[in-house]
């Protein structure tokens, strides 16, 4: 991946990657689907997760769209609606990598969202760390009221995010939620005005991508790995990820930086 910021690299024909100083920005670029997730998309989004993921220089990314109106409507319907049950049966995992690719990125995620976010849309902002969304979002899992079930990770991430209850009246009913009550309920996590969410993503990525990359990507697994455990199991899950960052370079410089009240220039290892 370049690292020159201003530079995109593609990866197929609907995904994009571009660089802002140390955050990642990956853009859904399927304007004419409104970005809904086909098979090519799906292999992309995995295929850029693979190349953000093994790219130390990348201290946070943001999901960002190139649709006006929308920020990803879920699954390609139309072409879902071609398939055998075989072929059906074949596409899952390349499906599944796509929402695994980001929901596995080792580094802070920020979905950046306006418009619709839709069934899959949603699960991918789901599978980020944090979601920044416009006035003119539009959010929700409507997958029972087509026959299916949320199934990239909707299931598993929403009752994470906002408790088994409310999880349950949102798959169940598949009704769509407006962006005042999205937040309200902490479907999103900070609401911007129409227009400001790539922006205001982009900016919160840039303070964090201020921290230690080391610190960061310790920070992130130690909260993923700890989660449904106890707390003594969460808490030697926390040591351990302790451990691997207290005699790293980004730990000495931080220090270093302290004591001598500068910035700290991370070596990131």
């Amino acid at each position: 991946m370049s690292g020159l910021s201003g530079e995109q690299e593609r990866f197929g024909e609907f995904v994009g990657v571009q660089r802002h100083g140390y955050v990642a920005e990956l853009v859904l670029d399927r304007p004419k689907a409104m970005n809904a997730v086909s098979t090519d998309m799906a292999r992309s989004i995995a295929a850029a997760c693979d190349a953000l993921g093994a790219d130390p220089g990348v201290r946070v990314t943001v999901v960002t769209s190139s649709h006006e109106r929308a920020f990803c409507v879920g699954a390609d319907l139309k072409e879902r609606n071609s398939f055998t049950d075989a072929e059906l049966v074949r596409q899952r995992p390349v499906a599944r990598g796509a929402y695994t690719g980001v929901l596995e990125l080792p580094m802070p995620t920020i979905a950046a969202v306006h418009g619709f976010a839709l069934g899959g849309g949603f699960e991918l902002a789901l599978a980020c760390d944090l979601i920044v969304a416009d006035r003119t979002a539009v959010v929700g899992l409507p997958e029972v009221s087509v026959g299916v079930i949320p199934g990239g990770g909707g299931t598993q991430l929403l009752p994470r995010r906002v408790g088994a209850a409310r999880a349950a009246e949102l798959v169940f009913t598949a009704r769509r939620v407006e962006a005042a009550e999205a937040a309200a309920l902490g479907l999103v996590d900070q609401l911007v005005d129409a227009g400001q969410d790539r922006e205001e993503a982009l900016a919160l990525a840039a303070r964090i991508a201020g921290n230690s990359p080391v610190g960061l990507r310790a920070a992130k697994r130690a909260m993923r790995l700890g989660h449904g455990l106890d707390l003594r199991a969460g808490l030697e899950v926390e040591d351990a990820a302790w451990r691997s960052v207290a005699f790293s370079g980004d730990r000495a410089e931080g220090v270093a930086a302290f004591n001598e009240k500068r910035v700290p220039q991370w070596p990131g290892e």
